[in-house]
């Protein structure tokens, strides 16, 4: 089984979650929502799966690197 580790690109705060434990993804869909300097910035996942943890609350501060979420094979 393959897993995809999403990692937030830079720093930002949580905006909204799309997504939760469980949840069946397709490649491209939006897992959550960050906010960085005014600016809404979609995560995505590259792989259709199911996402098996989602390691961020709305609300919360990333640092560059952060893991966001695991999205396994289906």
């Amino acid at each position: 089984m393959r897993v995809e580790e999403i990692h937030a690109e830079m720093v930002s705060s949580v905006w909204k979650v799309l997504v939760a434990p469980g949840a069946e993804v397709g490649a491209g869909d939006t897992l959550v929502i960050l906010e960085s300097m005014k600016m809404e910035i979609p995560v995505l996942t590259e792989r259709a799966g199911v996402v098996q943890e989602l390691h961020v609350v709305e609300g919360e501060v990333l640092q560059e690197g952060d893991l966001i979420a695991t999205v396994a094979d289906a």
